[in-house]
């Protein structure tokens, strides 16, 4: 049996072996601040009680929570199971393309590279304002606002409240959903927008960065200074949003995200050893280059090999901020992309 381990160690002997993370849905997949608990395969029994006797109890519990009754009315008053949110719960896609097909297919397409290099430049200005006071790279701003909700084009069509509250409803991962419907109310009563305007995708992830309700009050700014922290209509609000979450998550200024790399000669890239962190200029000296063929700098940058899932040969080395772009949305894959993409804008 092949040991598959490549250890990096001593003079940094090379030997083989690549973990591999979970494949990347082909459908627009849901950031961190939007990371839904994996459904469950079996069969499932139907609800324990009715729909309107479920928000009967959510009306109780919102009401005792300081939830205006206004708000209440007008957010549940006509909501209904919801069966295209069961069904895309019921169904999320496992990842099909190979790395190289979803990164110049869907993540890196000539549209959307020349789209955000459209956005980049008419929004520099604020862009520039939002890194002065978050320490946050626009480019990598750019690139999430692009992958989530192409430039802000598409933040969803779904009632946030009834899709919330159908998943709540529905028993798969009710107490979640529950929890996240409660700060959606929450987030109604604060007056940051109106019930009816509140859309989000059939999870309930909200606005152009796609953040769940109950990291709302954790991410979300109000950037344009109007009270209200809008990530649906306020381009200012979201994108400041965006780079909030990139510093409450430790992004580091001027620093890179990780680059594209060759191996030394006879090193197989799919088996070396994707668990260490050395300096870059260590892989400098193991004979690692750039993808171009030009030596890696000598730098003392904390560095670790990357392969994506589904590659086909390619290796990357990330950094620390990769680790904070994954954090938005884990797989490897999604975290590479969003990476190259940031490199177009600038």
């Amino acid at each position: 049996m092949l040991h598959r381990r490549l250890v990096l160690g001593g003079a940094f002997g090379l030997a083989a072996c690549s973990s591999q993370q979970p494949a990347v849905s082909q459908s627009q997949a849901a950031p961190v601040a939007a990371v839904v608990p994996a459904a469950a395969p079996e069969t499932l029994a139907p609800p324990p009680v009715s729909f309107d006797r479920f928000l009967a109890g959510v009306r109780a519990d919102a009401q005792r929570g300081g939830i205006s009754p206004a708000i209440l009315q007008r957010a549940l008053a006509n909501i209904r199971p919801n069966d295209r949110v069961i069904a895309l719960d019921r169904k999320q896609p496992e990842g099909a393309l190979s790395w190289v097909e979803y990164r110049d297919r869907i993540m890196l397409s000539p549209t959307r590279i020349a789209n955000g290099q459209k956005q980049f430049a008419e929004n520099r200005r604020l862009l520039a304002s939002i890194e002065s006071r978050f320490r946050v790279a626009p480019a990598v701003i750019v690139a999430i606002w692009g992958v989530e909700t192409n430039f802000g084009g598409n933040t969803g069509g779904f009632n946030a409240v009834e899709a919330l509250a159908t998943l709540a409803w529905e028993g798969r991962r009710a107490s979640y959903f529950r929890k996240e419907l409660m700060a959606a109310l929450g987030i109604l009563n604060e007056g940051n927008i109106p019930p009816e305007r509140m859309t989000s995708s059939w999870a309930g992830a909200l606005g152009q960065p796609q953040f769940m309700p109950t990291n709302f009050d954790r991410l979300a700014v109000d950037f344009d200074g109007d009270g209200r922290r809008d990530i649906w209509n306020s381009r200012a609000d979201a994108l400041a949003s965006i780079a909030h979450y990139f510093q409450k998550n430790g992004w580091r200024e001027g620093e890179p995200w990780g680059r594209e790399v060759l191996p030394p000669a006879g090193v197989d890239p799919t088996g070396v050893d994707t668990d260490s962190k050395r300096p870059l200029a260590d892989f400098a000296r193991l004979g690692f280059r750039n993808a171009d063929g030009s030596p890696l700098p000598r730098a003392s940058i904390e560095s670790q090999l990357v392969l994506p899932n589904r590659g086909s040969g390619q290796l990357y080395i990330g950094h620390h901020n990769l680790r904070v772009i994954r954090r938005y949305n884990p797989p490897v894959n999604y975290g590479l992309a969003v990476g190259l993409l940031s490199d177009n804008f600038g």
